[in-house]
């Protein structure tokens, strides 16, 4: 028969293992050491609404905004793909729009966020530099939908330009 104390000890070392289970996961994840405080997850939380900017009209979900210890927060996008050697300038972009929404939505400006391919993560600044790219091509992007016309972009993958949103004004379309 086993006493109290070894079932104490069992459920001790159980405790200790899914600990350092959780852990090992954790790390694995690519998410920085911290609170998760958004994320477009449904296993984790009930989907919240995006992050929105009623200036630039502008929505946007990343896939988690982590809080870290000092109080700072990180957006985090995945990618489903393998890392590129460098991030695409399109992913950059995506990231610079959420660490805006991210300092407009939660009132603290990140100093960074992290793009997560399979097998690599880029930490990608957001400084006033990046900012302002970001809100350049804000700029012409909505010059393009005021004028009716579309973006100069890639045509070279048939799949992104059947899905692209600007395909019934585009005269380059596939």
């Amino acid at each position: 028969m086993i006493s109290q104390s070894q079932i104490g000890l069992i459920l001790l070392a159980l405790a200790l293992l899914l600990f350092l289970i959780s852990r090992m996961f954790a790390r694995q994840s690519g998410l920085p050491d911290g609170k998760i405080i958004y994320s477009d997850n449904e296993a984790l939380q009930k989907l919240p609404k995006p992050l929105f900017d009623r200036e630039l009209n502008l929505v946007g979900k990343p896939d988690y905004v982590v809080t870290l210890k000092d109080g700072s927060i990180v957006p985090v996008e995945f990618k489903s793909q393998k890392a590129p050697t460098a991030p695409y300038d399109s992913h950059i972009l995506q990231l610079s729009a959420y660490c805006y929404l991210c300092e407009k939505s939660f009132g603290r400006r990140p100093t960074h966020g992290l793009i997560q391919y399979n097998d690599k993560t880029f930490q990608i600044d957001y400084d006033q530099a990046r900012e302002s790219e970001f809100l350049a091509a804000i700029s012409e992007i909505r010059q393009c939908e005021a004028l009716g016309v579309a973006p100069t972009r890639s045509h070279n993958q048939p799949s992104r330009c059947r899905g692209c949103g600007y395909q019934s004004i585009c005269d380059q379309h596939i």
